[in-house]
């Protein structure tokens, strides 16, 4: 009797530590690089062409290309070469150009869905670094794909989070950029 108990006690103690081991937790990453940037847009509004660091290039049906389309912007493409820099401060010194796009795309709320590339020219970073995923602009923190790089970030990978720091009107907005880099060769 006494050895039917070992072999179930045995049994037992196999069966819990075979489980401790099947569903190992989950692996916490950390950055292997991190930095904290700003971009500025200034969109053409028809009177701003010497400060503007972006143009609506295509909109929906008998729309003004200097004015975003009505509910929700549905069907605008913007372009943009904006300044980057360290604070969140328009006139700072610019580290590089935020360059790209980004398309209204949905009817129901503000998104848009991004595709730009930091083009970095300072003492501290050459090189580039390309994003591109969805932005639920009315979420207040929200992250895109960081899809590559080169110079400083050749082959990176990892995630941005954005938020929207400052905004006025239709006309300007300042975008706060969390970069985790957790792939860096």
């Amino acid at each position: 009797m006494e050895a039917r108990y070992s072999i179930v006690f045995y049994f037992l103690m196999l069966l819990a530590l075979s489980s401790a081991f099947a569903f190992p937790s989950k692996k916490q990453y950390k950055p292997c690089k991190h930095l904290v940037l700003y971009f500025h847009d200034i969109i053409y509004n028809g009177k701003n062409a010497g400060n503007a660091t972006s143009a609506i290039v295509a909109a929906p049906d008998r729309a003004n290309l200097t004015v975003l389309a009505g509910q929700f912007h549905f069907g605008n493409i913007a372009v943009f070469d904006d300044p980057i820099t360290l604070d969140n401060n328009l006139h700072s010194k610019p580290v590089g150009r935020a360059q790209g796009l980004y398309i209204y795309d949905t009817k129901n709320t503000f998104t848009s869905w991004l595709g730009f590339t930091f083009v970095l020219n300072s003492t501290d970073h050459q090189g580039t670094i390309n994003f591109s995923g969805a932005d639920p602009i009315m979420v207040k923190s929200r992250d895109i794909s960081i899809v590559g790089g080169t110079g400083d970030f050749f082959m990176h990978r990892g995630i941005a989070t954005i938020m929207t720091d400052a905004f006025e009107g239709e006309v300007y907005f300042r975008l706060r950029v969390d970069i985790k880099f957790y792939e860096c060769w």
